[in-house]
């Protein structure tokens, strides 16, 4: 999907040191001896043993690709589906995939089995390589997120779509992507870009902050004007519908601790109200924020006072 922003994707912001093609490569029972044994006398090279019906090898692979790209040429990568080259395997006696195996001067140095996850990868990598940096993709959404932040939507667009086009559905661009919409007042755009992360992103802390940041964005957009909301208030302190549109409209112009102070109010002078609507709007401003979040934090802790009081 491409951006409404009057922008192309922008390229990678940092060229890596080779292309995938020279750095990641299929082999076979033939080319073993050349693309694994002899390659691995200029730079260690990880073979990945695989089959096409392994579902924790289509796991592994992609997070094999990316460590490696992100080298730099370090290390190098070769898979080897064994369904139809078993002869090196059978040799190495695997018994079960993935397997994985790095070789150095020609010989087997070292491996794992499964699909590990990704900070076991990387950490098996620079015990090769030395340090792995972030992948192309990882710097374009570094790119992103700094423009995002200085409200520049096109360059941060331009970022995010990038990342996306160079790893689909990659989680931090994905939302990233749909902030922008978001910003923008797209909110359609937003929710169909959520749409793209892949699959095992789907309850990534990004994606989960950037779709309760999109509900809030539209409910806010109808939560009314914050002068005439006041004026209720000031007229009656438990109008608690007041107040709580009044949260939803200081939290769109960015006046997070303001929003998070009027839900409080309400759970002070009736946590119960309209189905414990301000509990569960406070939770929902919380995953927005983030976990992290100063408010978050701080809010979570007047919260639980609150409750438990």
């Amino acid at each position: 999907m491409e951006p409404t922003f009057g922008l192309k994707p922008a390229a990678p912001a940092a060229t890596p040191a080779a292309t995938a093609g020279e750095l990641i490569k299929d082999t076979t029972t033939q080319t073993f001896a050349r693309d694994v044994l002899d390659a691995s006398m200029q730079v260690p090279v990880i073979v990945d043993f695989w089959a096409p019906w392994c579902g924790p090898c289509k796991q592994l692979t992609p997070v094999l690709e990316k460590l490696v790209m992100a080298a730099r040429g370090a290390v190098r990568l070769v898979k080897m589906n064994i369904d139809d080259h078993p002869e090196v395997a059978q040799q190495l006696r695997i018994q079960s995939i993935p397997a994985v195996f790095a070789f150095k001067g020609g010989q087997p140095v070292d491996g794992f089995m499964g699909a590990l996850p990704e900070s076991q990868v990387r950490a098996f990598i620079e015990k090769l390589a030395g340090g792995v940096g972030p992948s192309p993709a990882e710097e374009l959404v570094e790119a992103g997120q700094a423009a995002l932040e200085e409200k520049d939507l096109s360059t941060a667009a331009q970022a995010f779509a990038g990342a996306i086009q160079l790893e689909p559905g990659l989680p931090a661009a994905v939302a990233g992507l749909a902030r922008c919409y978001i910003q923008s007042g797209d909110f359609d755009r937003a929710r169909q870009t959520l749409g793209l992360v892949r699959p095992d992103g789907k309850n990534d802390p990004d994606i989960i902050a950037t779709q309760a940041a999109l509900s809030l964005a539209e409910k806010s957009a109808d939560a009314g004007d914050t002068a005439e909301l006041e004026a209720r208030l000031a007229a009656n302190r438990k109008d608690h519908e007041a107040r709580f549109n009044l949260a939803l409209a200081l939290n769109a112009k960015g006046d997070r601790e303001g929003a998070v102070d009027q839900l409080l109010i309400i759970m002070e002078y009736d946590r119960n109200w309209n189905e414990q609507a301000a509990r569960k709007q406070l939770v929902e401003f919380f995953e927005a924020y983030g976990p992290k979040d100063e408010v978050t934090l701080s809010g979570r802790r007047r919260l639980s006072s609150i409750l438990f009081s």
